[in-house]
């Protein structure tokens, strides 16, 4: 597993050298209890994973909370956590690289607010790449606190026959990945 830092890249290839047909794209978080005005007794923050598609240059397609899969498919978004309880990842993407519209040049993995709090009321957030065999081959932590409601955290894309992936972990003013594909577009 590698930690990767903002900017940082890495092509994707299992332990052996090949490149996976399958991977996931994992985030966990955890409420801060101590963040902002908000009390212990305050209810959970309501964090959503997204994956947005592009092609060309121009949105494409997208799974998250209200549209669980792509319509090709490639893309399924695993169930909605409202809360970022308990142990472990709070919500997983999964995508089929060799299922991904050809056409498709990046995908972009966001974490927003969809109550409008500010990431500053989380910590421990997190995204992990997985591949098919449930290894972990990267992972990328977000340590400094975020004003914005939401985060782009990662974007897969295509060189040529290859995937790679790239830590972004750019905070951004949405609170569904809806709200505004122009403010995502200089990050593809």
């Amino acid at each position: 597993m590698i930690e990767l830092t903002q900017g940082q890249e890495l092509t994707l290839a299992a332990e052996d050298g090949r490149t996976p047909t399958k991977v996931q794209m994992a985030v966990g978080w955890d409420h801060n209890p101590t963040a902002g005005f908000i009390s212990s007794g305050a209810p959970p923050i309501d964090l959503d994973a997204s994956a947005v598609q592009f092609a060309g240059g121009a949105f494409f397609d997208l799974a998250f909370f209200n549209n669980l899969a792509t319509r090709d498919g490639s893309v399924v978004h695993l169930g909605d956590n409202t809360t970022g309880k308990g142990e472990g990842d709070d919500e997983v993407i999964d995508v089929d690289l060799s299922r991904v519209y050809p056409k498709v040049e990046s995908i972009l993995f966001l974490v927003t607010s969809y109550q409008g709090h500010s990431l500053e009321y989380i910590r421990n957030a997190y995204c992990r790449l997985i591949d098919d065999d449930g290894t972990e081959l990267a992972r990328f932590t977000i340590t400094l606190g975020v004003r914005e409601t939401g985060l782009v955290m990662a974007k897969l894309f295509r060189d040529g026959s290859t995937w790679k992936l790239r830590a972004i972990g750019t905070g951004i003013a949405l609170k569904t990945p809806t709200d505004s594909m122009e403010a995502l577009l200089p990050f593809v």
